[in-house]
């Protein structure tokens, strides 16, 4: 047997596997070719290769380049700093990061192996050998077991069923939970034992790997089946398919960019004034060298330029504190750590289910709280059958029945024979809709198909399975009927339609068809039409989903003419797909109308209410969906993203064609006022409703000049609009909206919502993407950063997890920067006091120990913990979320704020301390203090006053706040006395011996850190103390307005009654 997948004749890019590793004749000249093994690999890293390719990936970071060159510079060049100053710090960074990106490679490696080393069973000399899934190789007969997963594509040799079928899913591949039908080769259909299908000798000529998911599945249904494995390992369709996900970049990395580049030039600035001035003061002959150490004009004048690149890289090692290394660090562990909130949040944990929210990248946690514009799927309902309501079975006018039928009959006849339902010993299976009072379960690869056999089983129409090409039903009078299943003619997103071919025991032949009406009524009788459209358009407009049904009866002739195309055209090497769909459009021609179905798609639970919170949030909606227009329209009313005051602008291609001009009167009419300055009438609430074909020609114009700027006006309109609804949508058109919104002007920060596989596109194309775990697989929520149960699960995801992240990092990153202003300027202060010698002002142990232990404990614990606004109120009071938008906290103004606090306090601190040095002696025995004391006096008051303003901005206090704020002061305290040698005598040899204890027992030195801690954070606390009496005016305010309008409506009230009793009087 020769079976050939690629053409009659081999071409390039064939591949030819070996049925059970037998070539077919052992004259025939066989190459055998070498094809890579089953094992699966997303791992990013080796035992080997981790090292330097972790280290290479992090280098590839501006600031952890910037500090390896600053640190080679202190090895190489003599600065006035030890190494270990900027070597530890960025050593810690580096072991951090390493440490969390192997211990998630790790988890990939572990997914790997539990993948690659899963057992299955291969036939080997018609017998059953149980071998690793990693060790199957091209050509092997792999056998699998009802509800497991194919460890490789494989092609469908045989099955436990007579027929040769088996039923499989594809969730894994493109999301879709349903059923679909594969049948077997007939010459192969009868190898069912494992004897039979090992004396099989046969070849395979396929085409090489590619990724085209529509011809693959993925885990089998019913009893068992065989086949033999074509593409293995990295090479089969769900492997070449995955797309590693593209690294998104939040705002707040892009704002520390920015501020991190004034910081560096700040730098930069230091370094430079200090240079200058170090050798302006040295041009006096007094202060260049002392007399015993005079150098000669000469010697100070050789390799002067070289002296002052030196000094140049010195100043620039002593003030380089100022860029905030451990700040990476310290924000992707408040990333990573912060993530798990959102997974153990239980109001997002879903009982049905048994799952709860989902976190697969942590880079983004603070974009949900900065969404501009939010794409929804048709996400926020569920496939149902509305229960005893009358429209959901329509029948259609007269026609000429089968003799025997009523018309009602027919049409219950046809819903329980038009379809590829199966039947199923009830299980647990994922996708499967259960019956409570049924011991068999309906499968399909529609959730339509099995709510219409359903509605017509309400009705007394059974259908009992399908059983040696024989279907059998039940009717209302509890007989069975069989009917010969000759041909099912499959449904296709073209044809938008399927049939089938039956014949039954009297011996007729009847046609039986459901499909759209755009599809049907062109192909039935017109004066059938009327009053089933009348039914279709009505129930769209309530936002069922309608199908229309359609039958045909045939004679022997017609049949046969249809039985020897269909068989010719399967048979076709070459357009086979054309060939069949002529044959399907001649078969259904000049069929009668029955009547129609409605299917309801049920709101889930509280999506009106999440919508409505996501528009007081400041959100633009757009639902993304392929719906039909008039099924969209009434769902979005349903949920109330369009209210029955919006004025709907509908753009659809029929008008459009009919009146090109359409798009440009729109232009005149809604964008021509904003050109002048003149804004859409403000008490007016717009929606835009627009159709995939007319979007078509909007993004993809033609190259006419007047046709160029449609895309610039029609997203004019949009960004006016409150709401918009996109239907008949393609899944690569959802990812261009979602990219038009992107790179509009202000780059609007996007939010892609979706639970199909058609949704993954525009959810990796938006900057956030969320998976709903709907009915309709998983594979949304596998390509999502984000996946949660529900829908409405998206308000508390953004309006309370997103607001309280954002608001915890920007503060985070601004306090970074701040707190090292605080620490360098006074360094940079002291430069101008020591005749610019880089002499530092603060020990080596405090450099390295600064950003390390004594203030990044403290600021992480309040990124985790801090909630300024209480939960509940953020969730009820969406109107809060807007306050942060557009990335508010880290503006310029916020971000010079600090800058400017900063400064101010490093003045504090150095020029405080500078008056109390003004007096040497500050002991009674007339003990001088020395620079060191100088330089840890302020260090102290740094290291306390940095610590208490976050204190001061800490409004959720827990115990872990306390321990941390409180325990790194104490922690200070005890390293000082460490470092000096009284805790450990060992220590004495080196400067700080005793410095900080004997600082301690002057009275003037702890009354100077006092006042000067104080001085620094008063104008902090007297800001949040005219903030607090604002807001209680402000509250005070608001009850005063509210009760005088309760007093002014209670008056008016009174008044109408007088009224109305004065006027009866009269009466």
């Amino acid at each position: 047997i020769l079976c050939s997948c690629a053409g009659e004749e081999k071409r390039v890019g064939t591949r030819t596997v070996v049925v059970g590793h037998r070539p077919v004749s052992e004259t025939d000249a066989y190459v055998a070719q070498k094809f890579c093994d089953n094992r699966i690999v997303s791992s990013k890293y080796t035992l080997w290769n981790f090292l330097p390719k972790n280290l290479f990936e992090q280098f590839r970071r501006i600031a952890n380049f910037y500090f390896l060159i600053i640190f080679l510079v202190q090895v190489i060049v003599d600065t006035p700093t030890s190494p270990v100053t900027s070597g530890l710090p960025l050593f810690f960074v580096i072991t951090v990061t390493a440490i969390k990106q192997g211990y998630e490679d790790w988890l990939r490696h572990r997914a790997d192996n539990e993948v690659n080393k899963s057992n299955v069973f291969i036939v080997e000399n018609a017998k059953q050998v149980q071998k690793e899934s990693e060790k199957i190789k091209v050509g092997d007969i792999v056998e699998v077991k009802a509800d497991e997963t194919f460890p490789c594509d494989l092609i469908f040799l045989a099955s436990s069923s007579v027929d040769g079928t088996c039923y499989v899913t594809t969730a894994s591949l493109d999301g879709e939970s349903n059923f679909k039908t594969h049948y077997a080769v007939r010459d192969t259909t009868v190898l069912c034992t494992d004897e039979a299908i090992d004396a099989l000798t046969a070849t395979i000529e396929c085409e090489q790997p590619q990724p085209d998911l529509y011809k693959g599945s993925n885990k089998l249904h019913f009893s068992k089946a065989k086949g033999v494995a074509v593409y293995t390992g990295m090479e089969t369709k769900m492997a070449l398919n995955y797309q590693g996900k593209s690294q998104k970049r939040s705002a707040v990395e892009k704002s520390i960019n920015a501020f991190l580049i004034v910081y560096l030039c700040i730098l930069l600035s230091k370094a430079t004034v200090c240079t200058t001035l170090k050798y302006v003061w040295q041009s006096n002959p007094f202060n260049d060298e002392p007399w015993y150490n005079e150098k000669t004009k000469k010697e100070r004048e050789t390799f002067k330029v070289l002296r002052m690149f030196t000094d140049f890289l010195s100043f620039m090692v002593l003030f380089n504190f100022i860029i905030p290394v451990s700040m990476y660090v310290t924000v992707e562990m408040q990333k990573f750590l912060g993530s798990f909130f959102i997974s153990w949040d239980k109001e997002m944990y879903d009982e049905e289910i048994k799952e709860g929210a989902l976190v697969n990248t942590s880079d983004l946690n603070e974009e949900l709280g900065q969404v501009r514009t939010c794409s929804v799927c048709m996400c926020l309902d569920e496939n149902i059958l509305p229960d005893r309501n009358p429209s959901s079975l329509l029948l259609g006018g007269s026609f000429p029945g089968v003799r025997g039928w009523g018309r009602e009959e027919l049409f219950l006849r046809a819903l329980c024979l038009c379809h590829t339902v199966q039947i199923k010993e009830a299980d647990q299976v994922d996708g499967l809709i259960g019956h409570p009072e049924r011991k068999d379960t309906y499968i399909s690869s529609s959730p339509d198909e099995i709510a219409l056999v359903k509605g017509a089983e309400k009705y007394g129409f059974t259908f009992l399975g399908l059983e040696n090409d024989f279907m059998k039903i039940r009717n209302q009078k509890n007989e069975t009927e069989m009917y010969q299943l000759l041909h099912v003619l499959n449904f296709d997103p073209v044809r938008r339609r399927m049939s089938v071919i039956v014949r039954t025991t009297t011996g007729k032949l009847l046609l039986f068809c459901k499909g759209a009406d755009s599809s049907i009524f062109p192909r039935v009788q017109q004066e059938e039409i009327q009053q089933t459209k009348v039914h279709v358009d009505r129930n769209a407009m309530d936002g069922y989903r309608t199908l229309c049904v359609a039958f045909k009866e045939l004679t022997q002739k017609e049949y046969d003419k249809i039985d020897r195309q269909l068989n010719e055209a399967k048979m076709a090497l070459q357009d086979r797909e054309e060939k069949m769909a002529k044959v399907f459009e001649d078969a259904e021609a000049d069929m009668h109308l029955i009547g129609a179905t409605a299917v309801e798609d049920r709101l889930q639970e509280q999506s009106a209410e999440t919508i409505e919170a996501l528009h007081a949030a400041g959100m633009k909606v757009w639902v993304l969906t392929g719906d039909k227009m008039e099924t969209a329209k009434s769902t979005c009313y349903a949920c109330r993203l369009f209210q029955t005051s919006t004025e709907l602008l509908e753009l659809t291609l029929v008008p459009l064609l009919c009146s090109p001009s359409l798009l440009a009167g729109f232009e005149l009419n809604y964008t021509v006022p904003l050109a002048k300055g003149v804004s859409w009438t403000l008490s007016q609430e717009y929606g835009l409703i627009i159709d995939g074909s007319t979007l078509s020609l909007i993004l993809n114009p033609s190259q006419d000049s007047s046709s160029s700027n449609y895309k610039n006006i029609f997203l004019q309109i949009c960004l006016k609009c409150t709401a918009v609804l996109c239907c008949r949508m393609a899944p690569l058109q959802k990812a261009q909206i979602v990219r038009m919104v992107k790179n509009t002007k202000g780059s609007p920060i996007t939010l892609s919502v979706g639970d199909g596989a058609n949704d993954v596109s525009m959810i990796l194309e938006a900057h956030v993407g969320i998976g709903i775990k709907g009915k309709e697989g998983r594979q949304a929520s596998r390509n999502s950063d984000y996946a949660v149960p529900k829908f409405k699960h998206l308000r508390k995801l953004l309006l309370a997890h997103g607001h309280l992240y954002y608001v915890r990092i920007a503060h985070l990153v601004q306090y970074f920067f701040y707190k090292n202003l605080c620490f360098i300027l006074p360094q940079f202060l002291y430069q101008f006091f020591c005749g610019f010698s880089q002499q530092p002002l603060y020990d080596a142990a405090y450099l390295t120990m600064y950003n390390i232990c004594f203030t990044s404990l403290p600021i992480l614990a309040y990124s985790l913990l801090e909630q300024h606004i209480n939960i509940d109120t953020l969730t009820s009071d969406p109107q809060l979320y807007m306050k942060i938008s557009d990335n508010a906290m880290l503006q310029w103004r916020p971000f010079l704020y600090w800058t400017f606090l900063g400064a101010f306090e490093g003045l504090v601190f150095f020029f405080g301390v500078y008056f109390l040095f003004q007096n040497s002696s500050l002991e009674d025995n007339g003990k001088v203090f020395g620079n060191w004391t100088f330089g840890t006096i302020v260090f102290t008051v740094l290291v306390f006053t940095v610590t208490l303003k976050l204190a001061l901005d800490t409004r959720f206090w827990t115990w872990m706040n306390h321990f941390v704020i409180w325990g790194s002061l104490a922690f200070y305290v005890f390293f000082s006395f460490f470092w000096g040698g009284v805790i450990w005598p060992f220590l004495k040899q080196q400067r700080m011996y005793f410095v900080f204890a004997h600082m301690l027992t002057s009275v003037s030195t702890w009354l100077a850190i006092v006042l000067l801690i104080f001085i620094s954070l008063f104008p902090e606390i007297l800001l949040i103390v005219l903030k607090n009496i604002k807001e209680k005016n402000h509250q005070v305010r608001n009850k005063m307005m509210a009760h005088t309008m309760a007093r002014r409506a209670c008056f008016r009230s009174v008044n109408h009654l007088l009224s109305f009793l004065c006027h009866s009087c009269k009466w």
